[in-house]
């Protein structure tokens, strides 16, 4: 009975050695082992690693992953992601006891190798945008040494595809090159990604990878079915693209009367039905959008286009309008031969009535304000230089005076001759 506590004690301390063991081992559980990466399709990277070997039995095992600064808490023994390969990418895994727990184990890294060539001969500026939900159109700008004429090849995936398909539809647009290949909504989603890969069929320039969520989405163009003017305000109904819901579109309607400076733009938010005229011509009765937009001129010739956008409900708004719709013109264009007639004419007749005005003035001073002769004028008359008067007289009395004398002569001959017969 003497040696009883004695066991006691050991008991307890036993107890505890056992309990510090598995307080130690669930608080620095080992890390993982046979960590391994692989690389399926373009740009599908798999992580895969085996749980410690040596692990308590009350120890639950979590992993907690990260990817740069994209951390991740599961039990399972992989991670799965779609990254561009365009650099190095590594993986950091540490195994937890339980998911709160605040001492993992030693972090275990795994790493993609970088793609193989020069990085500036890779292409630049790759982007893909989804054009009406039914064409995806990719285009690049070539590296800084890229060669010259480089044959490109672009491959795309996404998962509705068991393998990687290479595009076949080369074009040039500028100074970008691009590719174009079909992609139907009915076989993708605007949730999933495609990945891409550019390359030249030599392999002389390094792969560039791009990974794109199917959110850069740009619509045909809407048609304008019906352009009316209805009770002083101006009725615009247009269809738009059947491959999109009706409430993942938005639009703009813009109306631009024949008046200079007159530009206003409104957003469709309305919803209607086409009138049962129309449909008793076309026989059909689906929801179509339309505008009603108040006019001040009824008189006036009117041009509408509409474009439009996905929706941020359906997709992501990245601001990428369709083209515009063909123009429609409604309404009377004014006569502009009257307007340039009074414009060529008010000029006219101003110039020729400030004319006359200037006129009438003058003579109207005249009458009014007759000239005063100039004393200094009439003094010089009567009082100028004499010398040049009298010059003139002498030169005017010689001139008569011997006028005179011939004519005094003949008739005194004449006479003469009368006496002497």
């Amino acid at each position: 009975m003497e040696g009883l506590p004695g066991l006691r004690l050991l008991w307890a301390l036993a107890a505890l050695g056992n309990a510090a063991s598995e307080i130690a081992a669930e608080t620095y559980p080992p890390p993982v082992t046979n960590f391994s990466i692989s690389v399926k399709n373009l740009c599908t990277i798999s992580w895969h690693w085996s749980p410690p070997e040596v692990v308590n039995t009350t120890c639950t095992l979590w992993y907690d992953s990260y990817l740069g600064e994209n951390q991740e808490i599961s039990s399972n023994n992989y991670r799965v992601e779609e990254v561009a390969l365009n650099e190095r990418i590594c993986l950091q895994v540490r195994s937890l006891c339980s998911v709160a727990s605040t001492n993992p184990s030693d972090a275990v890294e795994m790493c993609t190798l970088p793609p193989e060539g020069d990085p500036e001969s890779a292409v630049t500026r790759l982007q893909c945008i989804w054009y009406n939900l039914s064409q995806m159109n990719c285009t690049w700008l070539p590296g800084k040494k890229t060669p010259p004429k480089a044959n490109y090849t672009l491959y795309y995936w996404y998962h509705s595809l068991e393998k990687s398909l290479r595009c076949t539809n080369y074009y040039m647009e500028d100074q970008l090159t691009g590719c174009s290949f079909d992609l139907h909504k009915v076989n993708v989603s605007s949730s999933d990604k495609i990945q891409i890969m550019v390359t030249d069929t030599t392999g002389t320039i390094r792969p560039s990878y791009n990974v794109i969520l199917l959110n850069s989405v740009k619509p045909d163009p809407p048609i304008i079915t019906v352009l009316s003017l209805q009770n002083d305000s101006l009725y615009v109904e247009w269809e738009s693209s059947e491959n999109f819901e009706s409430s993942c579109l938005v639009y703009q309607v813009q109306v631009t009367d024949s008046k200079p400076k007159t530009y206003r733009v409104e957003e469709a938010k309305s919803k209607c039905y086409i009138s049962q005229a129309s449909q008793e011509l076309s026989g059909n009765s689906r929801e179509k959008n339309c505008l009603v937009i108040e006019l001040t001129d009824r008189d006036t010739q009117y041009t509408v286009r509409v474009r439009a956008k996905t929706s941020k409900y359906c997709f992501e708004d990245v601001d990428l309008w369709s083209a515009w719709s063909p123009e429609k013109i409604i309404g009377q264009k004014p006569d502009l031969t009257f307007y340039t007639i009074t414009l060529l004419s008010i000029p006219i007749a101003i110039s020729i009535s400030t004319l006359l005005l200037l006129l009438y003035l003058k003579r109207l001073k005249i009458i009014i304000f007759p000239p005063i002769p100039d004393p200094g004028k009439i003094f010089k008359e009567m009082f100028g230089d004499q010398n040049d008067d009298t010059l003139h007289w002498k030169k005017y009395d010689i001139y008569e005076k011997q006028i005179k004398e011939e004519t005094d002569s003949v008739v005194l001959v004449e006479n003469l001759k009368k006496t002497s017969q």
